[in-house]
């Protein structure tokens, strides 16, 4: 067979249907076959598009972490349970999601892996990780986050221009449509242009009461909130605020998304390599945190000016700040800072949502029509979610969903750092299925009895300490769970078979050698093949993904494996 496209040119490879006998040929359709809108979107990232360098990386990343989600989430968490207890709650939960995020980052940007394919390898199997992948496209910051950042941005064409809020809600859904559908490229130039702009809305707010109030910080030290929180530090409101602010803790999902366009490290860039995976993955949540500190610090300044509900809606409270500079242009100023803002994070949202549902389906349907038609269902959700008004539960809704999302982060993490360290995972990311057994009871059992057990907790079922606590109840299970069950199935379930093309011991002069797969006759780099004894040669992860009628043969009978690879083409050096 001949290549008929490589990845690397971002044309639709065109296959006429296979003479003779043998499996036919796939023919992806055209939206699916053009990486330069696909984006790898089911797949390894291969070394011949990661083309951007660390700090562009790092910069995208960083630059869809703008939400103003914070900027509620701190003030809410603030009004509830007063400055001791709230700033205490927003440092813990940062720390944990700074520390469980090391490995993840540096695991995506190494591998050039989504956080669904890390979660295939890392102690979850090949359909243990769809759960996560629905938990992460259902509730996190593809359709939640999604519609409480449009819900700010609504609410700041609403004041701004009088643009009911109902219309401000279809607005916010369809401006991000077209910037998303060109992928990674157009996310790129969106986040650098309108990065001089953000940063100038952030600061001058801070530096105008610095200048005006000076002694606001010190009365915002004594704050007690709006809920007859007692004074001084209380364990139940820590915990109940952690848990709040832990729902964050899934964003490094999103930093993934763009940690694994990374180019590979090597000596003349470690050092920046390094330093751009720290920032743009759990380096986001120093930048977080900040903000959440601010956000309550904006709403307590404002509170006695607009009242409860407006100081919570972080438009409200950016105007209150500028006024004393910009007078009546700190309407408009605070508008376009905030819309600003909200663009940068929701082309991000939708774009990962996209990911996951093709991730979730291609496994449930073995279809895979395209990333982008997956925009338009993420959408059409987080729109209907806006008209429910869910920014009025705000605080019950992501304590609820972090019990989820940090048990499923945790189990990850621990996997990575001790299952992986002390040999009872393999050392490298094992992402296809001809390897993988369905479910590992590692990692997804980890998950499921950690998160229902915090769940239950959550609820009340064990007093009112433990519901406060749920969170690190998640956590802890987590992390001791996916170690102790590796350990007593002793890692049976993490491979199905041996990876006799790119696993260890397995000697690769050049990575990004290429091989042809039989079934779609497109090249992949040799992290994306797999032996395939039912198309007798190697086949590319996503046609592996979507084959309905093997049979799994590979996994359930070993004898028919491995298959003799012919030798790879190594790709030319680019120019």
């Amino acid at each position: 067979m001949t290549d008929i496209a490589t990845p690397a040119t971002g044309e639709a490879p065109r296959q006429e249907p296979q003479e003779g006998p043998g499996t036919p040929r796939r023919s992806y359709a055209r939206l699916a076959a053009d990486e330069s809108r696909e984006d790898y979107s089911l797949r390894y990232a291969p070394h011949s598009f990661r083309r951007w360098s660390p700090s562009t990386v790092a910069g995208t990343a960083l630059g869809g972490i703008a939400y103003l989600a914070d900027f509620a989430i701190g003030a809410s968490i603030v009004f509830t349970y007063g400055f001791t207890s709230g700033i205490a709650s927003i440092l813990a939960a940062a720390t944990i999601i700074f520390l469980t995020g090391i490995p993840i980052a540096r695991a995506c940007a190494k591998y050039g892996l989504d956080m669904d394919l890390v979660t295939r390898g890392a102690g979850f199997g090949y359909f243990g990780s769809t759960l996560t992948s629905l938990i992460y496209a259902s509730f996190t910051f593809t359709f939640i986050f999604f519609a409480l950042e449009g819900s700010i941005m609504a609410q700041a064409m609403h004041q701004a221009v009088g643009l009911p809020v109902e219309a401000g809600y279809l607005v916010t859904t369809l401006i991000v449509i077209p910037i998303v559908f060109r992928g990674m490229g157009a996310l790129a130039k969106v986040q650098a242009w309108t990065q001089p702009v953000w940063i100038v809305g952030m600061v001058l707010p801070f530096v105008v009461l610095a200048v005006e109030s000076p002694g606001s910080w010190g009365a915002f030290g004594s704050f007690t909130g709006t809920e007859g929180a007692a004074p001084g530090f209380s364990w139940i409101a820590f915990g109940l605020g952690t848990g709040v602010a832990l729902s964050l803790i899934a964003q490094i999902g999103e930093q993934a998304d763009y940690l694994r366009f990374m180019p590979a490290r090597t000596e003349a860039n470690r050092r920046r390599w390094n330093l751009a995976v720290l920032a743009a993955g759990p380096g986001w949540v120093v930048i977080g945190a900040a903000k959440q500190i601010g956000g309550a610090f904006l709403a307590f300044v404002a509170l006695e000016a607009v009242g409860k509900t407006h100081a919570l809606e972080p438009i409200a409270p950016q105007i209150e700040a500028l006024k004393p500079w910009l007078g009546t242009f700190a309407l408009p100023a605070a508008a376009l800072f905030v819309i600003v803002s909200q663009v940068k994070i929701n082309v991000t949202n939708a774009y990962s949502g996209s990911l996951s549902w093709s991730n979730f389906f291609s496994r449930i349907t073995h279809k895979h029509p395209g990333r982008v038609w997956y925009i338009f269902l993420n959408l059409a959700i987080a729109l209907t979610l806006m008209e429910m008004n869910m920014f009025a539960a705000l605080n019950k809704l992501l304590g609820f969903y972090s019990n989820v999302g940090i048990a499923w982060i945790a189990a990850v993490a621990a996997d990575l750092v001790i299952n992986k360290r002390i040999g009872l995972s393999p050392r490298y990311i094992e992402f296809k299925r001809a390897y993988l057994h369905a479910v590992n009871p590692a990692g997804f059992g980890a998950m499921v009895i950690a998160s229902t057990v915090s769940i239950l907790a959550f609820f009340g079922l064990f007093g009112r300490y433990a519901e406060a606590f749920s969170t690190f109840i998640a956590a802890g299970l987590s992390l001791v769970l996916c170690p102790l069950i590796a350990w007593l199935t002793k890692g049976k379930y993490y491979l199905a078979r041996p990876n006799p093309v790119n696993g260890p011991g397995v000697e690769i002069a050049d990575i990004t050698a290429t091989h042809t797969c039989a079934v779609c006759e497109t090249a992949y780099e040799l992290p994306d093949i797999a032996d395939c004894p039912v198309q007798a040669g190697p086949v590319c992860s996503l046609c592996c993904s979507l084959d309905a009628e093997c049979g799994d043969v590979c996994r359930k009978e070993p004898a028919a494996g491995p298959v003799p690879l012919p030798m790879p083409v190594v790709r030319a050096p680019a120019g």
